[in-house]
């Protein structure tokens, strides 16, 4: 695989290689401002299936136009295209958009979402969902929900408590906030605030920089903090000592040991 691998350009979206190993998933419904139809649900779940497929080192998601993502198509929800009832409703729509991003977390790759512009509702969903966020000047994020008479329900209530904590998430989501980039930082939601036009280029390098990584190593590190955050000390710290005894003696452990001792960078493959 390499940055010349074949971008594929779906109905709702784009998938490029803008460095090696470097998968870069773009938004394209810009006069929608990247609504969450049914097509892009589908297209992005099939984007990372064929970015694991690759064994892609790290994922950058972006938006294109002014927005990250403003949530659920609206008028896909007020229609008759998810069906009739509320049940439909939730298992054609609101239960495959919650697997979805769920579904970040079981990737073996590190997912960096660059919030380009708006992040409410489901876009803000998947952005929680990232592993890491980093969020231009000038860009929003926030689960406005109540405002229209609902709640989040793909995974952005129970995410934002555990990144922000209870009173804070307690706060934003009962007022429908819209946050700011630098108020995200502050809450250590972002890794970076950046200009728009920066934006990109700092999340590849990010990427880049994840990428020169063991790849086993992270993800087993990134499986590692997800248990610990779901599970009890002991069962956390066991399937830790799993992890690493996973890694040992592997061709990864034996060359960053190999190149530590040697005073090098280590060549992951």
């Amino acid at each position: 695989m390499s940055a010349g691998e074949a971008p594929f350009r779906g109905e709702t979206l784009r998938l490029d290689w803008p460095e090696t190993g470097i998968a870069l998933v773009t938004l394209d419904r810009p006069k929608e401002l990247n609504a969450l139809s049914l097509t892009l649900v589908g297209e992005l779940g099939e984007a990372l299936g064929h970015v694991r497929r690759t064994a892609a080192r790290a994922l950058v998601l972006t938006g294109a136009g002014r927005a990250f993502c403003a949530g659920a198509d609206l008028k896909l929800v007020t229609s008759h295209s998810v069906g009739r009832s509320p049940m439909d409703l939730r298992d054609r729509y609101l239960a495959p958009l919650a697997e979805l991003f769920d579904s970040f977390e079981e990737m073996p790759f590190p997912i960096v979402a660059a919030i380009n512009g708006y992040a409410l509702g489901g876009g803000c969903e998947m952005a929680l969902s990232a592993d890491l966020r980093l969020m231009s000047r000038g860009a929003y994020l926030g689960l406005p929900e109540v405002a229209l008479g609902a709640i989040p329900g793909a995974g952005g209530v129970q995410k934002l408590i555990r990144h922000v904590g209870r009173a804070k998430a307690l706060e934003w989501i009962m007022l429908g906030c819209h946050v700011s980039a630098e108020e995200a930082e502050r809450r250590g939601l972002v890794v970076e605030v950046t200009d728009p036009s920066e934006l990109l280029p700092r999340a590849i390098a990010l990427a880049g920089r994840l990428s020169a990584l063991g790849p086993a190593a992270i993800a087993q590190a990134k499986m590692s903090v997800y248990v610990a955050e779901d599970a009890d000390l002991r069962t956390a710290r066991r399937f830790g000592i799993e992890a690493l005894t996973t890694l040992a003696g592997t061709a990864e452990w034996r060359e960053g040991v190999t190149a530590f001792v040697e005073r090098r960078k280590p060549r992951f493959r």
